[in-house]
Parts: C-alpha cells; sequence; structure tokens
C-alpha cells in the first residue's frame, strides 16, 4: 500500500490570505531570509547543476520550515506550492507574493485552468480558489467538490452507497481517502481526480457535480492523466497502468476499461503525456520509466534508465522529458525520432523529488525551446532550474539510457 498514508481530517475549511510580510521567518540567519528567493541585492544565479553547461543551471532555492513540498504548479510567471502545511503558497519573480490556506491540511495536488485553481487535499476533498482579477494577491475559495447540498442530497438514497472496504460503505461521489493527483480535459470541461481509495473520479467543472466514479485498481490511484481522443490513464501503487475511453456525456457518461499497459510488483508513481498524446510516459519505484507509442496503437517504446530509486514525478514539454526521483536528482530526456538521449542530471536536492512543473522562459522563442524547471523536495525546498533543448554538449555529462 502506499508508504505516506496518514490520518487526515474530515473537517470543512475556512480560507483568508495571509499578508506575505507576516509570514516571513525572522531573523538574519533564517533559511527563508537567506534564500535566494528572498534577496533584496541585485540576484545571482548559483553555481550549475552537475552539468558544466550554461544552459543548465540551478537559478536559485526556496526553504521553508513548513514540511515536505507535495504538489506544485506553475503558470503565467507563477508559482503554486502546496505542502504538510495549511498553507498554499504563490511566488512571483523570486519572491513570495501571496497565501492562502485551507484547515484541510496536507495539499496532495495542484492544477490550473484559467484563472481558477484547483486543490486536492488529504480529506479526499478538492477545492477550488479564484484570484482576484484586480488584485492577483487576493485568492479566494469558490468551491468544494463535492458540495456539501450535493452529499446532503446524494446520502438519502441508499443506491448512492458502496462498498469502499470490507463491511464498510460510502457515497459514491466522495473520496474516502486522499487525493493523490489531479488531470484537467479543458476541452470538456471536466476534472478527474484520483485517490488512494481506489477510485478516479470525473467532475464537471461549471458546476462541481461528480458525473461518474470509477474503481480502477486493487490499491491506491497515484497518478490519473486525461489525453486526447477521450483517453484516460491511470496508474496504481498495485504495479499497473490501465487505458480507459470517455463516451457518452452528461449523466451518461461512462469510462471503459481499453487495457493495461503495464503490471508489475512495484508502485507507478506518475504519469505524464507529450501533447498531442503522442507518447505516454510512467515512472515508478524501481527507477525507471517506460512509455508507449500512439501511432503503434500504444505499444511498448522502451524503458529509460536513469534513476537509482523510485521515480515519483514526471513532465513532458515539447520534446523535453523531466524525471525526478527519491535519489534526489532530476533527470533531462529529450526524445528524438529514434531515442531518448538524457541531456542532464540536475543535482542539489538533499530529500526526495516529489513534484516538478515546467514553464516556458518569458524570453525564450519557441525556436529556442528554454524552460523554467520548479521541482518540490522532501527536503522543504523548492528549486529552480534553467534548462534548454538546444545543449547538445551537455550529454557527456548526462546519465542515462534508452533501451
Amino acid at each position: 500500500m502506499h508508504s505516506d498514508r496518514s490520518n487526515f481530517s474530515t473537517a470543512d475549511d475556512d480560507y483568508s490570505n495571509v499578508d506575505d510580510e507576516s509570514n516571513r521567518m525572522s531573523g538574519e540567519g533564517s533559511p527563508m531570509m537567506m534564500s535566494p528567493w528572498n534577496q533584496t541585492r541585485p540576484f545571482q544565479p548559483s553555481p550549475s547543476s552537475s552539468t558544466s553547461s550554461p544552459e543548465y543551471g540551478l537559478i536559485g532555492s526556496l526553504v521553508r520550515e513548513e514540511g515536505h513540498i507535495y504538489s506544485l504548479a506553475a503558470t503565467g510567471g507563477l508559482l503554486y506550492t502546496g505542502s504538510d502545511s495549511k498553507n498554499i503558497h504563490v511566488w512571483k519573480n523570486m519572491k513570495l507574493f501571496t497565501t492562502f490556506k485551507s484547515n484541510s491540511g496536507l495539499v496532495k495536488a495542484i492544477i490550473i485552468s484559467g484563472d481558477k485553481i484547483f486543490t486536492g487535499h488529504q480529506d479526499g476533498k478538492v477545492r477550488v480558489w479564484k484570484s482576484n482579477s484586480k488584485d492577483q494577491k487576493t485568492h479566494k475559495r469558490i468551491g468544494t467538490f463535492p458540495k456539501f447540498f450535493d452529499i446532503l442530497k446524494s446520502s438519502m438514497k441508499s443506491k448512492n452507497y458502496v462498498e469502499v472496504k470490507r463491511n464498510r460503505t460510502a457515497l459514491w461521489i466522495k473520496h474516502c481517502d486522499a487525493i493523490s493527483c489531479l488531470s484537467i480535459n479543458e476541452e470538456e470541461g471536466l476534472l478527474y481526480s484520483g485517490s488512494w481509495d481506489r477510485t478516479f473520479k470525473v467532475w464537471k467543472m461549471s458546476n462541481s457535480k461528480c458525473l461518474e466514479s470509477v474503481k480502477a485498481h486493487e490499491d491506491a490511484v497515484n497518478s490519473v492523466v486525461s489525453t486526447v481522443d477521450s483517453l484516460v490513464f491511470t496508474g496504481s501503487a498495485e504495479g499497473s497502468v490501465k487505458v480507459w475511453k470517455r463516451e457518452g456525456k452528461g449523466k451518461n457518461m461512462k469510462h471503459m476499461y481499453v487495457k493495461t499497459l503495464l503490471e508489475q510488483e512495484c508502485a507507478v508513481n506518475a504519469l505524464a503525456w507529450s501533447k498531442p498524446g503522442s507518447v505516454v510516459y510512467c515512472g515508478s519505484s524501481d527507477g525507471v520509466v517506460n512509455f508507449w507509442e500512439k501511432e503503434n496503437q500504444f505499444s511498448h517504446g522502451g524503458v529509460l534508465k536513469g534513476h537509482k530509486l523510485a521515480v515519483l514525478c514526471l513532465a513532458v514539454v515539447g520534446n523535453l522529458v523531466f524525471s525526478g526521483s527519491a535519489d534526489k536528482t532530476i533527470c533531462v530526456w529529450r526524445r528524438e525520432v529514434a531515442q531518448h538521449t538524457c541531456l542532464s542530471v540536475l543535482t542539489g536536492h538533499t530529500g526526495p523529488v516529489k513534484c516538478v512543473a515546467v514553464e516556458r522562459e518569458a524570453e525564450s522563442s519557441a525556436a529556442y525551446g528554454k524552460w523554467v524547471v520548479y521541482s518540490g523536495s522532501l527536503d522543504k525546498s523548492v528549486k529552480v532550474w534553467s534548462v534548454s533543448e538546444q545543449s547538445p554538449a551537455a550529454t557527456q555529462n548526462g546519465k542515462g539510457s534508452w533501451d
């Protein structure tokens, strides 16, 4: 079963914005005050990562004594981070921009759609937040999945209860364990949530309605990804990756099982896909990244070997694949016509890398392909890296292979 499973509160939350100054740690020698994210003097880049190429470097680090970093998301120059604490921090231009909080505690997943931020929590709920168009520092909670009224209404009918464990039932519209992952299908306006309760649920974002709950695996769902052609992929702690196809709409929507891509003893921790859905990647506890190619009906394409310990997170942008691991490193892979090349291994974290997000640099052209990479770790820090697709010299220090 999932190794970091813990008790959680089911109490609903209040919400508020916390002034960034009031959240700063006092004292000149505190990790926060010494962080490059919080310097008033001209910012100096840190020494580069394990490669000597200037295209691969550690820009800066954020350290806060609020627990492990479990989730992050980036958009429009803003970085959202979730941790053991009740706070969701927002960073801009290397400084703490604002903070909003939920009484639910640990934030397991963050995903962004337009001006809305969706957060998945330890208590099995999804919270929806919206930033004020006139004041980006102000975030207000505008909803919770499922809504209290929907829970109350559903609880009145016995048919809405399903068995979740032996001699235990729960409402099908409500997760009964921690939410581990979120995915959005923008075209259909759907949010997918995966949970340790072994299900994934489908929500209509416009009205917070739960459209379907799918008992997907025999152990915790660690990752769910909605891709093109109505396909959904799920990865589980039981060691499997499954493919589902969405059919119908609204109340008639059903996700039908298609096939199992992977069955193994070690847990699947992360899934990611390359737009427009041509390749699906899977990171697992044996330290490898498997991938499948759509053009070959999602036949197995190969294995990326670059880590010594479990792969915990993945991100894909353009031709680049980023894999974060319990070995404290991030491997940068570039997909080419017939293979993947490891361009670099980013080192610097002192704990497992739990989450990673990537955003194009503001000054970067589409042709040049330069990216800002954010990595969150169980060492309680977030690190920011600069990575370019155009770095052939970096391959001399890259660790990894393609099979």
